[in-house]
């Protein structure tokens, strides 16, 4: 077990740190701003892009092996894997682009971008894991975040490809093979297992909302400088001053451990502790309960002493929802199957809609598609950051399970889907940008419901296997249906670009139906996991469950 940092700053501390690593962590979202190199200096066709665009998915999503090691190893270790894993892969993918090394096979070259965007499963496992651990009374508000800072990773390498790398894929590659690596290194000290609070801290919801604040200033300036960026012609000045703002306005989350160095709260005295002598009703209850507990426990581990060491393994309870399950324990369990089949509905819908952008634009007759992809991002980011922290509002005040906002937002999927199934062009601005946030939202739900619902000792490995719908959904939905049928209505039309809404028409009847099975699954969900919530926030926080090993 590592041993955990005490004091009430080193989890900010971590918290500020964990979002670079959260923004080195989306290096995978920068696969369409080097693909096109990728085609034309070393001639691949189409067809190879694609598959290299699965190497691409892969690795980003496949992440059961750093959910095992995060499990056994501290932070650090998993952090090194990642900056190394992005250093050979993207070295490889660099050496190949600039011509330095010649004649590299493909195979080659799928493994290394798959090994390279494999470093965001261990960057973003290593923080996100250490962080629910650190605020474990907090966990929608930290997954809304963390989520949210890698929605904006893309907008961030965006930024620095255009206005300080000249658009320049070389260069690119060359960055993500020394950045993410040195970023790794330099965060990794930061990064540490923490004594977890037991109880509210009044200070920690303005903690959060100050750092919730700055990541939503920081995805509006990084929006708006990229359209300026794309209408006007900016001076090289002006690009790195933007640049600068953008890295000032990404270490404001440490302004908060820098606040309580400063301002030193004074610790209450075990006098004055004694002298409040009223404890609230509901922390009888949880003392009652505990002493209970304690009791029940004692007898009943004097009884299975007496009975012999297999009656102890005989009568071993299985853990109920709430408390720390094993992976093979999770896996049999019903709502562990409902929750990653409305995470894939939802996130295989939605993931077709961004890989097929580009052409959808081209479809309707959008002749420059950077703004819908900005847009997407922007709204993806929201709905991150969004999803957590109405969510979070929601259960403490009213013990709303947080997986009604995966039926609303997939609801809202169907609408949009049904308005470019007709191929409106005066629509597609504005149902991108909600489709982004409804996107969002479901990697912000899906994090804190399975710790939630199966604990945080073994949090990793759930939630990397959560993760594999993702490059699923875009096999099923996005590689066999909507590229099938693209090619089948370019064929019709005999070009090799497809014009018209019967490019995706087909497609988007059929997301339709998946968002409404989505829509289906997720209610059951709600419905059973409904008392659960009600046991964790009864009292308008959450109860860490007595038999919680974290």
């Amino acid at each position: 077990m590592p041993v955990l940092k005490g004091g009430s700053r080193p989890p900010w501390v971590g918290l500020g740190a964990a979002v670079w690593v959260q923004v080195a962590a989306g290096n995978a979202y920068n696969f369409p701003l080097y693909s096109p190199s990728l085609k034309s200096v070393l001639g691949y066709s189409q067809q190879q892009l694609t598959i290299l665009g699965v190497a691409n998915d892969i690795g980003e999503n496949v992440g059961l092996l750093p959910g095992i090691v995060c499990n056994k190893f501290p932070p650090w270790v998993v952090l090194l894997i990642g900056g190394l894993a992005s250093f050979l892969g993207y070295g490889v993918l660099w050496l190949a682009i600039s011509q330095t090394v010649q004649s590299l096979p493909y195979w080659l070259l799928w493994v290394a971008l798959a090994i390279a965007t494999n470093s965001s499963a261990w960057l973003g496992t290593a923080v996100l894991v250490t962080n629910m651990r650190n605020f474990p009374l907090s966990r929608g508000t930290i997954a809304g975040i963390l989520k949210g800072y890698v929605g904006l990773s893309a907008a961030v390498y965006t930024e620095i490809y255009c206005m300080v790398l000249n658009e320049s894929a070389t260069s690119l590659l060359l960055f993500l093979t020394i950045g993410i690596p040195v970023t790794s290194l330099a965060m990794m000290y930061f990064v540490r297992p923490c004594t977890p609070s037991g109880e509210e801290d009044s200070s920690a919801r303005t903690h959060f909302l100050f750092t919730q604040t700055a990541s939503m200033a920081l995805g509006i300036f990084l929006l708006t400088t990229t359209v300026i960026n794309e209408i006007l012609s900016l001076s090289e000045a002006i690009r790195y001053t933007f640049v600068v703002i953008m890295v000032g306005m990404m270490l404001s989350p440490l302004a908060i451990p820098i606040k309580m160095t400063i301002f030193r709260r004074k610790p209450v005295s075990s006098s004055e502790k004694m002298g409040l002598g009223k404890i609230d009703a509901s922390q009888s209850e949880t003392l009652l309960l505990s002493d209970e507990r304690e009791s029940e426990d004692s007898s009943d581990v004097e009884i299975l002493l007496a009975e012999g060491e297999g009656a102890i393994m005989e009568n071993k309870r299985r853990p109920k929802r709430g408390e720390d399950f094993t992976f093979q324990e999770a896996f049999v369990k019903a709502d562990f199957w409902l929750l990653w089949f409305v995470y894939f509905l939802g996130v295989g819908s939605g993931v077709t809609f961004l890989n097929n952008l580009a052409q959808i634009g081209d479809a309707v007759g959008v002749d420059d598609t950077t703004i819908l992809l900005s847009l997407f991002s922007f709204g993806n980011f929201v709905g991150r950051l969004g999803g957590g922290v109405i969510s979070e509002h929601f259960v403490r005040s009213k013990t709303t399970p947080r997986t009604i906002w995966m039926t609303f937002t997939q609801v809202i999927m169907i609408i949009i889907f049904l308005l470019c199934a007709w191929g409106l062009k005066a629509t597609l601005y504005a149902a991108t940008a909600l489709l982004g946030i409804c996107y969002g939202v479901q990697f912000a739900i899906m994090v804190p419901t399975a710790s939630e619902l199966f604990g945080l000792k073994n949090f990793g490995i759930i939630y990397n296997f959560m993760l594999l719908g993702n490059p699923l959904g875009a096999l099923l939905f996005s590689g066999w249906l909507a590229g099938y049928i693209y090619d089948e209505e370019a064929a019709k039309q005999q070009v090799s670009t497809c014009l018209g809404p019967e490019c995706f028409r087909v497609t988007f009847f059929v997301l339709t139906g998946v968002c409404g099975l989505g829509v289906i699954l997720s209610v059951i969900l709600t419905i059973r996991i409904k008392p659960v919530y009600k046991i964790l926030y009864s009292g308008g926080s959450f109860r860490i469950p007595y038999r919680s090993g974290h």
